[in-house]
């Protein structure tokens, strides 16, 4: 599928609906190892690195040395963290409720 293809939509909501109504983290995690390839697995995995290092204040270096990430990936996770009503920031809070 190409990203403007209306099916991206329509299948990511689908997705995050049903995973959403998944309470057993367990399923979750080992359904995503089956859904992504290894490279994927560790991709996201190193992405949300980034997003709780960003929170944490970790310099933007430091990140992309410690996870091997560029510093574009990291700009843009910046913005996407300091934007108002972020989705970052929402799934940070049920990170920190859950601790």
């Amino acid at each position: 599928m190409k990203l403007d293809d209306p099916r991206v939509a329509e299948n990511l909501g689908e997705l995050a609906r049903t995973l959403a109504k998944t309470r057993d983290s367990a399923l979750i995690e080992s359904f995503l190892q089956c859904l992504l390839t290894p490279a994927e697995t560790a991709d996201i995995a190193a992405r949300w690195a980034l997003v709780k290092a960003l929170d944490n204040k970790v310099p933007q270096r430091e990140i992309a040395k410690n996870l091997g990430i560029s510093l574009c990936k990291i700009t843009r996770g910046s913005r996407e963290l300091k934007k108002p009503d972020s989705a970052f920031q929402r799934i940070l809070g049920i990170l920190r409720e859950g601790k």
